[in-house]
């Protein structure tokens, strides 16, 4: 078979989901030694990419590391000399470090690695592998080869964008960057890319027809919101500015200062959570002040409009100290261990609903809910100057990197799926909520470590949940081998699994893609 050549075949699906064909492209940190030098952090991690064929009831798989530039040149050095955001390489002291420090100063930011292990992204119909940074790597979602590095600031203005874009039902990918540039304010930047932008040839990258859907001012111009996802509805996009900020000068001088990227993020807990609500079709932020709490927030659930309000659904923290969980230090405790000495330092996420009314009267009294929907106690109470201050209704506790029937992105929905979080930094369940009934489910198997659930409807599905979840599993068990499995996304009951004679790590995020995508 041409499309599966050099994947290994790993299993038979039954006959019942026959109708699943496609690849699951995942991505997530997969080395973290080069020689004798070893990164601190798991977000740190050199880039490997799996993929998951399903094909005529067969499974193949294949994975390859990336080959980003920051992979040659680790591997080539044998040693990382490659800095990333927990870890950081300090410049050989015999080269003109000023001169470098005034390029950086100049530059607002340094020039980031493309180590791009976050997730999938598509672009017209270009996949690439990507981070949080300017660059991102293109990729063959057959073979898994890089087919050329882009750089986001030769296309729009961004230092920096979100590794979690949206995609409309026409198929074009709306993304959010930040903008750090040294001429004009700094601001974040929504941005659209048209679903015609790959060049068939593929000569010419898909970002050469981006075009900027809106720019939102940063509330503190040397110290932007930091943020990893964002909301998006039929008519809406939101942002959400949480206090969890990033020091640009800091970041700035890290690594004259022996202190690494990681560390120029600070949560303040004494600050408010502003919430931006903008026009998709003429880019202009709604002009009531919604506001909440101090929070920390990495992933939205969905988001939609429900007469006259939008309602959107996002993974809350009361603190910042998650990224703390994943140094590797913790990471090699012992689960009890790690609870332990861990035991309430950590915030569980909170999956939390917050509703915004579009029609606001300023003349409204002090105290008084504007939400009039009946399925939800989130309140929107208008204050003194007009501004409305908006509490949330509390769904469910535990889940982490959320997924639902994207079929549904931006529509009122019902489930989502994801991994639960306990006290431990390796979720061994992953869980399916109810909106509706606040009823739970999940699959778990004793010495088993899921990824991220992913949600892939059946065909011709007519109900939400009438698909099939796909998780890739490792076992830190030697006699068990990591396995693709398949459940029913209704029950939550295993349908296959499909056995993995290789060493598979635990990924953060992926993409489906159906087979006539990729053709």
């Amino acid at each position: 078979l041409p499309l599966l050549f050099g994947a290994e075949l790993i299993g038979k699906i039954w006959s019942e989901i026959i109708w699943l064909q496609g690849t699951l492209l995942r991505n997530g940190p997969g080395l973290f030694k080069v020689g004798d030098t070893e990164y601190n952090h798991w977000f740190d991690g050199m880039a490997l990419i799996h993929s998951f064929t399903f094909k005529d009831g067969d499974v193949y798989y294949r994975s390859k590391f990336l080959r980003s530039d920051t992979f040659k040149k680790n591997t080539q050095a044998n040693k990382i000399v490659v800095s990333e955001f927990g870890t950081m390489i300090y410049p050989d002291p015999c080269k003109n470090i000023f001169s470098k420090a005034f390029s950086y100063l100049l530059a607002a930011i340094p020039d980031f690695t493309d180590n791009n292990l976050i997730n999938i992204i598509r672009y017209g119909e270009d996949y690439y592998a990507s981070s949080e940074v300017n660059y991102m790597n293109q990729i063959d979602p057959v073979t898994l080869d890089v087919i050329g590095k882009m750089n986001y600031r030769n296309h729009i203005a961004l230092n920096m964008a979100t590794a979690h874009p949206h995609y409309d039902d026409e198929g074009n990918t709306y993304n959010m960057g930040t903008a750090l540039m040294r001429f004009g304010m700094p601001n974040y930047v929504i941005f659209k890319v048209p679903v015609n932008a790959s060049d068939k040839e593929h000569k010419k990258p898909a970002l050469r027809k981006v075009k900027q859907v809106c720019s939102i001012p940063f509330r503190s111009t040397l110290f932007p919101s930091y943020f990893h996802s964002f909301g998006m509805t039929e008519n809406y996009i939101i942002f959400v500015e949480q206090p969890f900020k990033l020091d640009i000068l800091r970041l700035a001088t890290a690594i004259f200062r022996s202190v690494n990227w990681a560390s120029c993020l600070k949560y303040d807990k004494e600050d408010i959570t502003l919430i931006h609500l903008v026009d998709k079709k003429t880019g202009k932020a709604v002009s009531t002040k919604f506001y909440t709490d101090a929070l920390v927030v990495f992933h939205h659930i969905n988001a939609y409009e429900d007469d006259g309000h939008v309602v959107f659904d996002m993974i809350t923290y009361k603190d910042s100290n998650l990224y703390e969980m994943f140094y590797l230090v913790n990471l090699r405790k012992e689960t009890h261990e790690f609870i332990e000495s861990n035991m309430g330092n950590f915030s569980p996420p909170i999956c939390q609903r917050f509703v915004l009314p579009l029609t606001v009267d300023k003349d409204t009294p002090k105290g008084t809910n504007l939400v009039s929907l009946k399925d939800t106690t989130a309140k929107a109470v208008m204050q003194r100057d007009g501004s409305l201050y908006c509490l949330p209704d509390t769904i469910f506790e535990g889940l982490e990197l959320p997924g639902i029937n994207y079929k549904l992105n931006g529509k009122k929905y019902r489930y989502f799926y994801g991994s639960r979080v306990e006290w431990t930094p390796h979720p061994n369940k992953i869980g399916k909520v109810d909106i509706v009934t606040r009823k739970y489910i999940e699959w778990t198997e004793e010495d088993c470590y899921p990824s991220e659930p992913v949600f892939v409807a059946s065909s011709g599905a007519m109900e939400e949940d009438d698909g099939v979840i796909l998780s890739s599993v490792i076992s830190l068990n030697p006699k068990k081998s990591p396995f693709m499995l398949v459940l029913n996304a209704k029950t939550f009951e295993e349908i296959a699994r499909a056995s993995i004679d290789a060493s598979i790590h635990m990924d953060l995020h992926g993409h489906f893609i159906p087979t006539q995508s990729t053709n």
